[in-house]
């Protein structure tokens, strides 16, 4: 059986790693993102045929809508939508550029939310022919346990954590699957490069005394990506080593 993916931010970090994974097992993955030079740096690293690159905005419902069409006249139908394009702006609400909060909110929410509706027909395909079909959307830890000058990043991961349990429940009917990841700190490029002073944690020190790696949070999708999740639906898992279950000082 041959299965395929989309993967949104595929370029680095949370949505790279999640591919090379798939691709290992077999799948096809078409991978999205914004940069073409970052996509092509990407497929150079993963060497794989089976890895399709598509520059793609997902902010534009436009471009979305063409670049999906295109996969399915390839395709014909997905298995998994993994949305992990992601935007992080740190700084205080108080004082924050509407750019910056823009800037989250029309990645991090409405691309999310156009690329999961968009996939919706290709996975429709897949359970017809009865294959799995599954969404998974890229929280965060801050959406269970916010933090200052991380607020326009918690709020926009609560409203993830809110379109996966809403989508989950519509879309049950027809048999897709659709849960978040909450991720806390992860190691990758994107968070290393949030604040230039090194400092800024998602959530106060890790109980395990790590930040996460990006496979512990490929572990978890891939959890939702397999058989052993058919009754997981409409949630959000915590990626974070109990971060958000009890605080730990800093000392």
């Amino acid at each position: 059986m041959s299965y395929a993916a989309i993967v949104t931010g595929s370029a680095s970090g949370i949505g790279e790693a999640p591919s090379s994974d798939l691709l290992a097992d077999g799948w096809a993955v078409y991978g999205i993102d914004m940069s073409e030079d970052a996509l092509s740096a990407t497929s150079e690293r993963l060497a794989n045929k089976k890895f399709y690159p598509m520059v793609c905005d997902v902010r534009s419902a436009d471009r979305v809508q063409a670049v999906f069409s295109e996969i399915g006249e390839r395709t014909g139908k997905i298995n998994a939508l993994i949305a992990s394009a992601d935007v992080i702006r740190v700084g205080a609400l108080s004082d924050m550029s509407v750019n910056d909060f823009d800037a989250i909110f029309n990645v991090n929410v409405r691309g999310l939310w156009l690329t999961a509706r968009d996939a919706i027909p290709m996975l429709k395909r897949a359970l017809a022919l009865g294959e799995l079909a599954r969404i998974v959307m890229l929280s965060s830890v801050s959406a269970l346990r916010p933090k200052i000058e991380g607020g326009a990043y918690a709020a926009s991961k609560i409203a993830v954590s809110q379109l996966a349990g809403v989508m989950g429940v519509e879309c049950a009917g027809d048999g897709i699957l659709v849960n978040a990841v909450a991720p806390a700190t992860t190691d990758m490029p994107m968070v290393r490069n949030a604040d230039t002073s090194g400092n800024w944690r998602s959530s106060g020190p890790s109980p395990l005394g790590r930040i996460a790696e990006t496979q512990d949070v490929v572990r978890v999708i891939r959890f939702l990506l397999s058989e052993e999740s058919a009754y997981v639906n409409g949630t959000t898992i915590p990626v974070d080593s109990g971060t958000r279950a009890a605080y730990v000082p800093l000392t």
